[in-house]
């Protein structure tokens, strides 16, 4: 029964179900108060299957000037005027008929036929007013309702979108900075350099399939994480000291691919690249009233508007904002006098 229900349009499924009603109802009536006679079941007749044929041709007049399609000052006035119209037809049709077929009640036969057209055609207009609105009505909410999913659909298309833009900055930028720091070591170490260029293809190969989801896991980030800064000691040696304060229970916990790198990145470039003298790279991960913080301290000095300065910073903030919404927070500040420190708070609820 269902498959068959499925296989009817809809529209013609409501038709069925109104007319339907609208017979069930009148039938209830005439029994209630004795109406059921060959005049009544002949008028019915004649109204069920005028008012069948001439809703589906106003159906099909409304579809053929395009009403639905235009501004609802235009669509008001052709519900009323198509309603006027076929009420006019419907009335005159039937008064036409029952009067052929001698249908008329007892009422009527006192009437002239101006009057019983009157009537019949004021009927019409209700009926056909009340078929015309919910007509409308229903394309009306079904049109809200695909204006909202095409929005919402919209919405994430622009989003992958963003992301995507974002990710695609993340590699050749990374890159960019890690060949730079190969090539000085080129000359002056081949061995080093060989190692770098190793550790360089173990953060390559873990980025490759990272790049492809929106979050992993804290410990695949501490991953790539390790091998950047294990590059980054060959060229800074002694002049870089580490400091991993991760606790356990985080690394499950979801982070966008590369973040995490980004913000090390970023230490190295302006904090540690930039200090004569040793410097110190501090990374932690806790977990605090149902939030993931993560935070980078480094040796530096912070500079006016931080979060303007670079893409890494600027892109740490975008994309916590379209992977979680309000449910993460981005932000970077001078600690001391001589440590700066980055941080990233993550809802975990």
């Amino acid at each position: 029964m269902r498959n068959i229900l499925n296989q009817i349009p809809k529209y013609w499924l409501f038709q069925l179900l109104g007319w339907g009603l609208f017979t069930g109802i009148n039938i209830f009536f005439a029994f209630s108060y004795s109406l059921f006679d060959r005049q009544f079941i002949g008028r019915l007749a004649i109204y069920i299957v005028v008012g069948v044929i001439f809703t589906h041709l106003m159906r099909m007049s409304i579809r053929a000037v395009k009403l639905l399609e235009r501004n609802t000052n235009w669509q008001f006035l052709g519900f009323i005027l198509f309603s006027i119209l076929f009420a006019f037809v419907v009335g005159a049709l039937e008064t036409y008929i029952s009067v052929l077929a001698k249908l008329e009640y007892k009422e009527e036969l006192k009437l002239g036929l101006l009057q019983k057209m009157t009537s019949n055609v004021f009927t019409a207009f209700v009926y056909l007013f009340i078929w015309n609105c919910i007509y409308f009505i229903y394309h009306y909410v079904e049109q809200s309702r695909k204006n909202q999913l095409d929005k919402l659909k919209l919405e994430a298309l622009i989003k992958s979108l963003e992301l995507k833009t974002i990710k695609s900055h993340i590699n050749p930028h990374f890159i960019f900075n890690a060949l730079n720091s190969i090539r000085a070591l080129i000359d002056e170490d081949p061995t080093r350099a060989r190692q770098a260029v190793t550790a360089l293809s173990n953060i390559l190969r873990s980025s490759m399939f990272s790049d492809q989801q929106e979050t992993i896991t804290l410990e695949k980030e501490m991953n790539i994480v390790k091998d950047y800064l294990d590059l980054e000691l060959i060229r800074f040696e002694d002049r870089l000291k580490l400091t991993y304060e991760i606790e356990d229970e985080t690394l499950d916990d979801a982070v966008p691919p590369m973040m995490l790198q980004m913000l090390v990145e970023n230490a190295i470039k302006h904090g540690i690249g930039k200090s004569v003298g040793p410097g110190e790279i501090i990374i932690s991960a806790t977990e605090r009233e149902e939030k993931l913080i993560l935070k980078v301290v480094n040796t530096g000095k912070l500079q006016t508007s931080p979060i303007q300065e670079g893409f890494g910073l600027h892109s740490t903030s975008s994309r916590l904002n379209l992977i979680f919404g309000n449910k993460a927070s981005f932000s970077i500040h001078q600690l001391t006098d001589a440590m700066v420190e980055a941080k990233v708070e993550i809802s975990l609820i």
